[in-house]
């Protein structure tokens, strides 16, 4: 059975919206501006997760947002994302940018269901926060990784919206990413 598996950068309040800057928000551009020396460490990082995953899950903006800017890319990271199998979800996309997508229309829920029995291996969601909001109010998170930068920005689309229930956690590894990244790995705990 596939594991969902909701990978980003997040802010230490939060804060998802608009990391590179190109959303145009007023907090924009977080990600560059803290994150400075320690993105090469990140990439690594990065770079070894998508290595070890077997799809990607994302939403509309998402997948265009990241096809304008990996489909020119080559290396081990860009291959492996650029190849490997994606699963757009939308209710208005007839084409999805990126290669080798799938488009998942129709009930979310089921779909994703469907994705989980038919891949084995990790299934990570990029950006696509409301798709994320909408996975966690179903269950169907299985584990978070968070990229935490050392800024607050006191406003903003968060990761975590408003849910109809708890959460709970389990901590599964934190390390540090260079002098100012902490990388950060909970586990869904499942109450039977």
């Amino acid at each position: 059975m596939g594991k969902i598996v909701v990978t980003t950068n997040i802010s230490l309040d939060g804060v998802v919206e608009d990391p590179d800057g190109q959303e145009g928000s007023t907090l924009g551009g977080w990600f560059g501006q803290f994150g400075g020396k320690d993105l090469e460490g990140w990439a690594k990082v990065e770079t070894e997760e998508a290595l070890e995953a077997e799809a990607l899950l994302l939403g509309r903006r998402s997948d265009e947002w990241f096809a304008t800017r990996w489909l020119s890319r080559s290396g081990e990271w860009a291959d492996k994302l650029n190849s490997m199998p994606k699963f757009v979800v939308s209710s208005t996309l007839k084409d999805a940018k990126w290669s080798n997508s799938t488009i998942i229309k129709g009930d979310v829920v089921s779909e994703v269901l469907k994705l989980k029995q038919d891949i084995h291996g990790e299934i990570l969601v990029y950006a696509s926060y409301q798709l994320v909001h909408t996975l966690i109010e179903h269950d169907l998170v299985d584990e978070l990784r968070l990229v935490i930068f050392p800024v607050v920005l006191g406003a903003g689309e968060r990761l975590f919206g408003l849910t109809s229930d708890k959460m709970p956690l389990r901590l599964v590894e934190v390390t540090t990413i260079g002098d100012g990244l902490t990388f950060v790995t909970y586990e869904v705990v499942r109450v039977a």
